[in-house]
């Protein structure tokens, strides 16, 4: 009796660690942004919007993305197998980890296996099975300060907004097959439209401003995506809005790839003798570029890592300066004299 009493303690007190530990960390539900009782076919939609919103490939070299993923990929694991997702409704992950330890399925899947399998092909493959809206794309300048040291713009955004309307429509409209029969033993068969009814809606202007974050070192034709901001379509998902940065031109520095380039002008006597000066970068760090040797007309010095910032990277690019030598533009006889004498 006193041996059942113990077993039967134990029992409570695991269930109640496992219940614990399930609701201290963070949901499956809530990385899928789906509600406890979802069905099949929500998990699934949830599941295929965010991989290939977080996939690897359109986040490249992003660490928060990659984890993401990986999380999306492990939680579609679970809620997709109606075994795995009961254990787990009850116990959490602890109770997952104890049926496989037991010897029940739940083994792992490998994360591209995942996508690989739920998509039909590679791993950037989407299956076109849900009707999606254009695209905007919006070209966008940054200024050299904000690629360099990252930064945000505000964008005016106006777009078609689907609100509810009065009546109804017809909708999730589909083509069934039947056969109808002609005579003694033939048929024949016959495509009809099947349409439901749905509530009304229509489309509205809406505008708002959005922020566009710019992070340091991005190049030319990346792009700042907010998925299913572009223009909506009934009884589909919204477009994306996509933000195509631009490298705006500066009064200073030019911008190529990775390295930055300037012009400085000196003076011929500077030029000969040596000089002292610096120029001030994009977050207003002085660069020192004196020389105290002879600088020739259109040379080009590199100073290295005062480039531009690498996309996700504690690396930075060069900073080539071309040297413009000003000289005078009449000598008196005294002065050509002097110069014979000392140059020869």
């Amino acid at each position: 009796m006193v041996h059942r009493r113990t077993s039967k303690l134990l029992f409570l007190l695991c269930f109640l660690s496992c219940s614990l530990i399930a609701i201290a960390a963070k949901s499956y539900y809530d990385i899928l942004q789906v509600p406890r009782g979802a069905s099949d076919e929500q998990i699934k939609r949830a599941y295929r919007k965010l991989a290939l919103k977080y996939h690897p490939d359109k986040n490249q070299g992003n660490e928060e993305a990659n984890k993401k993923f990986a999380e999306i990929n492990n939680a579609y694991e679970v809620l997709s197998d109606s075994e795995k997702r009961s254990i787990y409704d009850r116990y959490g992950e602890e109770g997952l980890k104890q049926h496989a330890a037991s010897g029940g399925r739940g083994g792992g899947m490998n994360i591209q296996d995942i996508f690989s399998q739920f998509f039909g092909g590679g791993p950037m493959e989407e299956e076109e099975k849900i009707v999606k809206g254009d695209d905007v794309i919006v070209e966008l300048d940054a200024t050299l300060e904000d690629l360099y040291m990252g930064g945000s713009l505000k964008v005016w955004r106006e777009k078609n907004v689907i609100k509810p309307a009065p009546g109804k429509r017809r909708c999730n409209c589909r083509n069934e097959v039947y056969h109808k029969q002609i005579g003694p033993g033939m048929f024949q068969q016959m495509t009809e439209q099947v349409c439901e009814q749905c509530p009304n809606v229509k489309y509205e202007r809406e505008g708002y401003f959005v922020t566009v974050d710019i992070e340091k070192g991005m190049q030319d034709g990346q792009e700042v995506v907010f998925y299913e901001d572009g223009e909506a379509i009934i009884d589909g998902e919204a477009g994306d809005l996509r933000f195509r940065v631009h490298t705006a031109s500066h009064d200073l520095f030019r911008r190529e790839g990775n390295d930055l380039h300037t012009t400085v002008t000196i003076t011929l006597v500077q030029a000969l003798v040596g000089f002292e000066k610096t120029i001030k970068h994009l977050d207003d760090h002085l660069v020192d570029i004196g020389t105290k040797g002879v600088t020739k007309p259109k040379e080009v010095r590199k100073f290295k890592g005062e480039g531009m910032p690498l996309h996700f990277s504690n690396k930075k690019g060069d900073l080539y300066v071309t040297f413009e030598v000003l000289f005078p533009t009449s000598l008196t006889e005294d002065q050509k004299t002097q110069i014979k004498a000392i140059l020869g």
